[in-house]
């Protein structure tokens, strides 16, 4: 126990809090079993060690971090070390890489029901299964789901000014008001399409020259390991799944042929379209529909993009199409901030948000004729930074969360 507490202890020694992501707020603390999901590199480690450093003294034992994937775990069990924390007094039990642990949930399952007075915190992929057909936590557990970094976040972390994020209804209602406020203390434009290209992940700080590389090694981590592991990819069409990702950052977003996509890499359409669905689940790929409660698992999606446009360029040969970026860039951001995106279709905006707002994304010089007979239609422009009647500034939307 004592090796872990000097673990914990080395951790939090690290750990910096002058910025501290905007999630730490939304995550109720005080429930007794909670899981933080997200794909690798945004920031679910770094998370829990600073919620530890700021609500913690740095020799209080009530409270200890741990990361399921150390040696230790190879000979200690976290039904035990749950069992000898709570005995000297144990209160609260950061477990990081839950994923990484052979039946964790069965023995999360077990030491919920044994200690009451015990709060656990779990983080782990995207893809964890929370049913995994052994131990059913969903009645026990809140998930929460974390993304990478907002625009908004990002220039928190280049500027260090604080802008708190904008409700969409507030941006859309009085965009001008907002955008006046945002260059009081910086040009959004100097910085948009920097973030665009590299701003998306927090390790960016970290590493500047070797971002796009160390993503690089994160979807080729998430597809040799993540899926085979909670999706039972097989090994030998892991080549299979990348080179899909290849053809997905070329492909123009509204040409979605799926019997052209299977042909390129050489697997069947239904199992093209599992492998779509796995691909969004493990935060790499977004499906976008029409009508998306009506959609059954293996449908043809009516639009795909990337995640985040920093997997784009990372894929991309060469400079992506900047209307594929673009859009990238909005539903990444809607999504993110827990908004409905679906495909608005080629005779109304690109998007659908929330099954009423309609919004057509291009460049500055994009009209509103496509959205003209839509109550709540807008464009979303990129290169500008004042907002003009219902045309706002693509920056803006990067201010939601």
């Amino acid at each position: 126990m004592e090796k872990l507490f000097e673990r914990h202890d080395q951790y939090l020694a690290e750990i910096p809090t002058k910025f501290v992501r905007g999630v730490i707020d939304e995550i109720d603390w005080s429930l007794r079993l909670i899981a933080i999901k997200g794909p690798k590199g945004v920031g679910k480690s770094t998370l829990m060690l600073q919620y530890i450093k700021l609500n913690f003294s740095a020799d209080d034992r009530h409270v200890l971090y741990c990361s399921a994937d150390t040696n230790y775990f190879t000979t200690h069990t976290l039904v035990d070390t749950a069992d000898k924390f709570c005995k000297i007094g144990g209160r609260y039990l950061f477990i990081d890489e839950i994923h990484k642990y052979e039946n964790w949930s069965r023995e999360i399952k077990e030491i919920y029901d044994l200690h009451r007075e015990l709060h656990i915190v779990i983080s782990g992929s995207s893809l964890l299964q929370i049913n995994d057909g052994h131990s059913d936590l969903s009645r026990r557990l809140t998930e929460y789901q974390m993304s990478g970094l907002s625009f908004r976040e990002f220039m928190c972390m280049m500027t260090g000014v604080n802008i708190e994020p904008i409700e969409l209804s507030s941006l859309l209602n009085s965009p001008n008001l907002f955008c006046q406020e945002v260059k009081r203390h910086f040009h959004p434009l100097e910085y948009f399409h920097l973030y665009l290209k590299e701003g998306y992940y927090p390790f960016y700080f970290e590493n500047k020259k070797m971002y796009h590389n160390v993503i690089e090694n994160v979807i080729n981590y998430i597809v040799d390991n993540e899926l085979t592991m909670f999706r039972g990819l097989e090994v030998g069409n892991s080549r299979r799944i990348k080179a899909l990702l290849q053809v997905l950052s070329k492909m123009v977003p509204y040409e979605v042929d799926i019997s052209k996509l299977s042909r390129t890499i050489g697997i069947q359409r239904p199992t093209t379209l599992k492998y779509l669905k796995n691909l969004e689940e493990a935060a790499l790929i977004r499906r976008l529909f029409t009508k998306i409660d009506t959609i059954t698992d293996l449908q043809k999606p009516d639009k795909i993009l990337l995640d985040n446009s920093n997997i784009l360029y990372t894929l991309s040969d060469s400079n992506p199409e900047i209307g594929t970026v673009r859009e990238t860039f909005f539903c990444n951001q809607l999504c993110a901030a827990g908004h409905i995106v679906e495909y608005g279709g080629l005779k109304t905006g690109d998007f659908r948000i929330d099954k009423e707002i309609v919004i057509e994304v291009g460049g500055s010089d994009k009209g509103l004729k496509q959205i003209q007979n839509e109550e709540y239609g807008y464009v979303a422009a990129d290169d500008i930074d004042n907002a003009i009647f219902r045309k706002i500034p693509l920056w803006a939307f990067g201010f939601l969360y």
